[in-house]
């Protein structure tokens, strides 16, 4: 995380948490020519347009007030989507029991591409179950990238 997007990150995450929102993940860059601030944000019950709309405000006003960002740029709130990111060590205890998919910085056992049912987050170490049924226990700061799949089958178990 850049030092900018680090200070965008705190100054957001005050104004979220008392609405009930979580910051999943934020990203700053430049795409087709302008900068964009994209913000994804969850909730147990999900995140709708409504919610959206509502964070985008209470972020706006920060962001005008503090400007941190020495470009111009467009504010976009979403949700993460079915398939949201796991970036916390939260996330991999919040989400136990669902499929996901990982990617390690360097190879695990000749692997660097994992996928599977997760176990649990223990001590630093994510616990994944694979389709074959071998459990694999691979260091968080191993990770590059986590995320949700999606399958029909957790929302029936839900």
């Amino acid at each position: 995380m850049s030092k900018l997007t680090a200070m965008i990150q705190e100054l957001v995450e005050p104004v979220l948490i008392p609405l009930g929102y979580e910051l999943v993940d934020l990203q700053y860059g430049r795409e087709g020519g302008r900068y964009i601030l994209r913000l994804f944000i969850d909730r147990p019950e999900g995140v709708g347009l409504d919610d959206c709309e509502k964070v985008s405000r209470a972020v706006g006003e920060i962001l005008d007030r503090e400007d941190p960002i020495p470009n111009s740029y467009y504010l976009e709130v979403s949700s993460p989507g079915l398939e949201r990111p796991l970036k916390k060590e939260d996330d991999f205890k919040r989400f136990t029991g669902r499929k996901v998919k990982l990617r390690t910085f360097a190879p695990i056992d000749g692997q660097r591409h994992f996928q599977g049912r997760l176990l649990g987050y223990q001590e630093g170490i994510v616990r994944i179950k694979s389709p074959e049924g071998q459990q694999l226990a691979i260091p968080l700061d191993q990770v590059a990238t986590a995320r949700l799949v999606f399958d029909s089958a957790d929302d029936e178990e839900a």
